[in-house]
């Protein structure tokens, strides 16, 4: 179970207390706050807060002449013409904060997208519960040789288990001796020494607040078909609070990001070349092989 009873009691005390606001709010983010996405075998994604909405990035796309239209066809025209050409600051006005619960090394990845504050789970002042993540058999794969950080296949099913009980095996010895280097009745050691025996994939929580540009810009890497599992079914998640809280952004992402290949200066001569009639291969196209294939990959699928 991802939630413990006391974290769901908590939730539930505060959906039952409804604050009254004046600010903008969306009523389908109203109706997901605190509410717990399992995701994985323990972790958890939820709201905690947020501000804004897609009135909010219009409203600030026109501060510099005027009031303009509120007509919501305009108002996605204009959402849409902002990230076709990636004017960024209008987004920044909104802002959403998420509660985490997800495995240190998946944490260890996320932590490098810097445009966000941050404030984790502190294994110096508290204990670290006995949660350890272990993938799915179809997720336990051999390395990808084409790709130096990806899988490739995934095991045959005798193998995968014996891969899983070796990391079941593994974390659960090291946990056993954090809890007997804990004890204050044995060798009492410190918590910030303690936790260090412990393994990557032990779980973290932390609180996360982002703005919408810094958000998309997240998960348009981190939902990308090439990044890693663990931290792509995360992203896959905000995809979707993404949808309720913005949602002529979130089409406008979709449309130009997330559904979208950017071409190099070389990639669109081909294209112009091809167009022309011309006979194009790698050899006379002066792009690299990774180049090629990455364009024929999208061109000619």
């Amino acid at each position: 179970m991802a939630l413990t009873s006391e974290q769901r009691a908590e939730i539930e005390a505060q959906r039952s207390e409804p604050q009254l606001t004046s600010r903008p709010t969306v009523a389908a983010m109203e109706n997901l706050l605190f509410t717990p996405f399992e995701v994985l075998d323990h972790g958890f994604l939820r709201v905690v807060d947020y501000m804004g909405d897609d009135g909010a990035v219009v409203q600030a796309a026109r501060v510099s002449y005027g009031r303009g239209t509120k007509k919501v066809s305009e108002d996605a025209g204009l959402i849409r013409y902002l990230m076709r050409h990636r004017h960024s600051t209008p987004f920044e006005m909104c802002e959403i904060k998420f509660h985490v619960k997800l495995p240190v090394f998946v944490a260890r990845q996320w932590i490098r997208h810097r445009m966000a504050s941050v404030n984790e789970y502190s294994a110096r002042y508290s204990i670290l519960d006995r949660e350890f993540y272990l993938p799915a058999p179809d997720q336990v794969a051999t390395q990808s040789s084409s790709n130096r950080q990806g899988r490739s296949d995934a095991l045959d099913a005798e193998t995968a288990h014996e891969v899983l009980e070796i990391l079941r095996r593994d974390a659960s010895q090291c946990y056993d001796d954090y809890e007997s280097l804990l004890n204050p009745e044995g060798t009492g050691l410190a918590r910030e020494l303690a936790r260090i025996n412990l393994t990557l994939n032990t779980y973290t929580q932390w609180y996360w607040k982002i703005d919408l540009h810094n958000l998309m810009h997240f998960l348009a890497l981190r939902a990308d078909p090439h990044a890693q599992y663990e931290i792509r079914v995360y992203a896959e998640k905000m995809i979707e609070i993404l949808k309720a809280w913005v949602p002529a952004t979130s089409a406008a992402f979709e449309e130009y990001r997330l559904g979208a290949f950017t071409l190099s200066a070389g990639m669109l001569k081909v294209v112009r070349r091809r167009l022309a009639g011309e006979t194009v291969t790698q050899e006379n196209s002066g792009l690299t092989k990774r180049e090629w294939s990455e364009m024929a990959a999208v061109l000619d699928a």
